[in-house]
């Protein structure tokens, strides 16, 4: 079993006993922030169920269907999880706002907020270990669970702080639903930045700029002065970076030497970009052009 399928099984688990616990603090207090906190964990466990079945699947080797891997099913477990977030903040706002309508008294507060922060800690805990390993492993399903399970955890301090204020204020009941619109708005807003993670995968969008900087840093390194470089292009597919670029050698080179070229581009952004796969096309310079790139006027993409 592998680390990120450990991750997503304890996200699992984690999620089932604080939905349990949520649940059961909202059942005691009848407060709608901790309906919302509850709300929240419902959609943890589903996103935990999906992100388990993706990891099984973008894990598999590449095949003769699949020649680039499988990679690419991370993205479909954010934008998922990205629309059952989306839901849930609906579905919170729609709740305060018929409390807000409506008001009700609240009940044992003091029990329930002990049960919704032992929840949070949980969370926590559970975050801060799959955020660990998704750095490792660089899955971004296993980033976008964790960061979830956070910002589960940050609306439940919330809940907790703003009805720690009721306890003290009873007056000021009103506190309880505008602190789950305010969740609502938070989740609404890490629903959108997951959406998008995942639209911009799926479209192929290139490295971050930092990544395709240090690309280019690399390629230099390790090219010799008469060749040039052009047309670098990147992707990223899950945990697989995807980098093509068109290498230009002196038109008497030999194929041996040019192989041999390519090799230690290879290696040099195998040694700064993890999981990195590169595809290099040999064009000759023309002697006009290799006597221009020898006197460092070359095109270097």
């Amino acid at each position: 079993m592998t680390p990120t399928i450990r991750m997503a099984l304890l996200s699992i688990a984690t999620s089932l006993a604080t939905l349990g616990l949520k649940f059961a603090a909202y059942t005691m207090t009848g407060s709608i922030g901790l309906l919302s906190d509850a709300m929240e964990a419902l959609v943890n466990l589903a996103a935990s169920l999906v992100a388990l079945g993706v990891l099984t699947v973008s894990e598999r080797p590449a095949d003769a269907d699949h020649a680039y891997g499988h990679g690419k099913a991370e993205y479909f477990s954010s934008g998922v999880e990205g629309a059952l977030i989306l839901l849930a903040a609906c579905g919170i706002m729609y709740a305060a706002g018929g409390r807000l309508l409506h008001p009700a008294a609240l009940g044992a507060l003091g029990p329930g907020l002990l049960v919704a922060a032992l929840a949070a800690a949980m969370n926590f805990v559970t975050a801060r270990l799959m955020l660990r390993v998704a750095k490792e492993h660089d899955s971004i399903t296993v980033e976008a669970d964790a960061r979830h399970l956070m910002s589960d955890v940050v609306t439940s301090g919330g809940v907790i702080a703003g009805l720690l204020v009721v306890m003290a204020a009873p007056r000021a009941a009103l506190l309880d639903p505008l602190i789950a619109i305010a969740i609502g708005l938070q989740i609404l807003w890490t629903a959108i930045s997951l959406l998008r993670r995942s639209v911009d995968g799926l479209m192929d969008r290139s490295l971050p700029d930092d990544e395709i900087e240090a690309a280019r840093r690399l390629i230099a390194a390790a090219l010799p002065a008469d060749a040039a470089v052009a047309d670098l292009r990147t992707r990223k597919a899950g945990a697989r970076r995807f980098i093509e670029f068109k290498l230009r050698v002196p038109g008497a080179e030999s194929v041996a030497a040019a192989h041999a070229t390519c090799d230690r581009l290879e290696a040099s952004l195998a040694s700064g970009l993890a999981r990195c796969v590169v595809t290099i096309h040999v064009e000759p310079l023309g002697q006009a052009a290799a006597a221009a790139v020898r006197a460092g006027a070359g095109p270097a993409g």
